[in-house]
């Protein structure tokens, strides 16, 4: 449990720029501990971006209810949200000392390029996962088309429809669960 929780204290402290930027670092829990495989990983993604809440919250939690039940899911939670807390605990008492602060504005400036980095890291592994088999030999024997099929779906629905995203997740899932 103090590994699980150290664990996800990493994750919560250097994941900066949200849930997705969590990804990457699950990834290599996956490889370092075997706590999941990358079939179990793509459906964690899944299930946490559609049920409510952040991701990374909810993928800790399901990592860690996956890990070592119910303890497990609260324990990685809150080794995911203590650095959070604890930073910005520091930083409200700091805040008001250091909001002009020129070196402070260059540590949220710089922030900015690393926090786009591991989002768009964290897009490039859900598409890989999702839509290839990395084993595959040819690109083509690499594409999983029904996969792919929804995807683009679902892609051009979204740029032409324009309506509610929650409509594309439950469209998503309710096709997913018939095809798949």
């Amino acid at each position: 449990m103090l590994l699980l929780y150290f664990e996800f204290f990493k994750i919560g402290l250097f994941s900066i720029g949200g849930g997705l930027a969590t990804i990457p670092f699950l990834q290599e829990l996956s490889v370092k501990y075997g706590w999941f495989d990358q079939k179990l990983f793509a459906d964690m993604i899944a299930i946490s971006e559609s049920t409510p809440g952040p991701i990374g919250i909810n993928m800790a939690t399901y990592v860690g209810y996956h890990t070592a039940g119910i303890p497990g899911g609260i324990i990685s939670t809150l080794g995911l949200v203590s650095p959070s807390i604890i930073i910005i605990l520091i930083i409200a008492r700091l805040l008001t000392q250091f909001k002009e602060n020129k070196y402070v504005k260059s540590i949220f400036y710089i922030l900015r390029p690393l926090a786009t980095g591991l989002v768009i890291s964290a897009t490039v592994q859900i598409v890989k996962i999702s839509l290839f088999i990395p084993e595959a030999q040819k690109f083509i024997d690499a594409v999983k088309f029904k996969e792919m099929m929804l995807f683009l779906v679902m892609l051009t629905a979204i740029f032409c429809l324009k309506k509610n995203p929650i409509l594309y997740i439950i469209a998503g899932a309710t096709v997913g669960i018939f095809i798949f």
